[in-house]
């Protein structure tokens, strides 16, 4: 526990430095763990990170996947989650024995496995490269023009894709529970209170919803069509940890939370259980730790180090 009349922050700031730590945070994080990260972005930026980082600790301020693909690129390296519950429903859809049996009853059609790295580390280890939202449609048309592609596991960015690319693929049956919450009518009824505000929506978000969008994009690419869009306005369509990044690298523009027909704006309940208090006691004890068996470890590794050798 932090020493009582002490900077939480400050503490942490000094842990860091003590292990050689680097701390990497997911745009979906709180305001107070953005602020204190090393690197703020996108899985394809994290990815990247984590490739390239030199420390001896990596205190991965995401869910459970994101720290694995820390893991599988840094295998001699210690990998901590503040909480090891932090898990992803997306990710939780393919299970790796139903994406083996499946692609075992279904040999005849010799797949090519294009995985979103919104999978566990046995998934990515079933596929032939991984790709993020930000890359998706680059790392489709880079497949082989003869092979029969699966996408796992989100639908709804596999049918972006699709739309995007014009390539066509059998999709699994996976969403995110976040983003299949924004409705159509919820996105209609904000858009008639801001008319001239346009709409930014995550590719995971449903067809209906992207058809209303004016900009359908990764995360990282938000931040640069607000910054060159001249609207002073937008409506934002992803989790809500989203508009902290925007509000602070795009200053004086207005950044509104698209709503769900739930709530004003949307929450992962996953990413939300990382909090300053347990990345302290991540980095004190080095624990809770990500582990990958190494057999899968080393397969995984292999479509990841193709995502990222396509992706420059």
């Amino acid at each position: 526990m932090p020493v009582a009349g002490l900077d939480l922050t400050a503490e942490i700031q000094s842990l860091k430095r003590g292990r050689n730590a680097v701390i990497l945070a997911h745009n979906y994080q709180v305001k107070e763990i953005q602020e204190l990260a090393d690197f703020v972005g996108d899985s394809l930026g994290l990815a990247y990170k984590a490739a390239e980082t030199k420390a001896d600790v990596i205190a991965f301020c995401g869910v459970h996947f994101m720290a694995e693909t820390a893991k599988i690129v840094n295998p001699t390296k210690t990998v901590v989650l503040p909480d090891l519950n932090a898990g992803c429903s997306l990710s939780d859809s393919c299970p790796a024995e139903k994406l083996e049996a499946h692609l075992k009853t279904h040999a005849e059609k010799n797949y090519y496995v294009v995985a979103y790295i919104n999978c566990s580390a046995g998934v990515k280890a079933l596929c032939d490269v991984i790709c993020t939202s930000g890359n998706a449609a680059k790392i489709v048309e880079r497949v082989p023009k003869d092979r029969n592609i699966l996408f796992v596991p989100d639908e709804n960015l596999g049918q972006w894709v699709i739309e995007k690319t014009g390539r066509h693929m059998d999709l699994w049956k996976g969403n995110c529970y976040v983003h299949v919450e924004f409705t159509r009518q919820a996105i209609e009824r904000i858009k008639a209170e801001w008319p001239d505000a346009p709409v930014v929506a995550h590719p995971e978000c449903t067809r209906a919803v992207r058809l209303l969008a004016d900009e359908v994009c990764s995360t990282e690419k938000m931040i640069t069509f607000c910054k060159q869009h001249p609207s002073q306005a937008f409506v934002i369509v992803t989790e809500s940890g989203m508009l902290h990044r925007l509000r602070r690298e795009v200053p004086g523009k207005h950044f509104i939370a698209g709503p769900t027909d739930k709530c004003a704006c949307a929450d992962c309940r996953y990413m939300k259980l990382n909090t300053l208090e347990k990345l302290h006691a991540c980095l004190l004890n080095r624990e809770p730790q990500v582990l990958i068996p190494e057999p899968v470890r080393a397969r995984a590794e292999v479509p990841l180090r193709r995502m990222l050798e396509w992706s420059r």
